[in-house]
Parts: structure tokens; C-alpha cells; sequence
């Protein structure tokens, strides 16, 4: 597997697992969790793009 797709993989994984957290926060009111969350669902955001950007550079 190439890295791009890992990288997409794991931007994804991350982007999935920040929204479950935020959404636990925003249900408990749990301030910390829900910023954590938001801060996980924008690396993965990030981490997608980036393997995007490197898959065009591939070709």
C-alpha cells in the first residue's frame, strides 16, 4: 500500500475518532473532551489532505 493511501487511512481513522470524542464531550458536557475531539477531527482533516496532496504528486 502506498504511503498517500496510508496517510488518507489514518486522516480518516483520526477525523472519525475526534467527532465520536466530541460528540461524548457535547453529551456529558464534558468541555475538555469536546476540545480534545475537535482537535482530533481537524489532524485527521489535515492527515487526509496531506495523502491527498502526496497522491498527486505521485502521478
Amino acid at each position: 500500500m502506498k504511503a498517500s493511501t496510508k496517510e488518507q487511512g489514518k486522516g480518516k481513522m483520526h477525523e472519525l475518532k475526534g467527532q465520536v470524542k466530541e460528540t461524548a464531550g457535547k453529551g456529558t458536557r464534558n468541555v475538555s473532551m469536546e476540545q480534545e475531539g475537535r482537535g482530533e477531527k481537524i489532524t485527521g482533516k489535515v492527515e487526509k489532505n496531506v495523502g491527498k496532496a502526496e497522491k498527486k504528486l505521485e502521478k
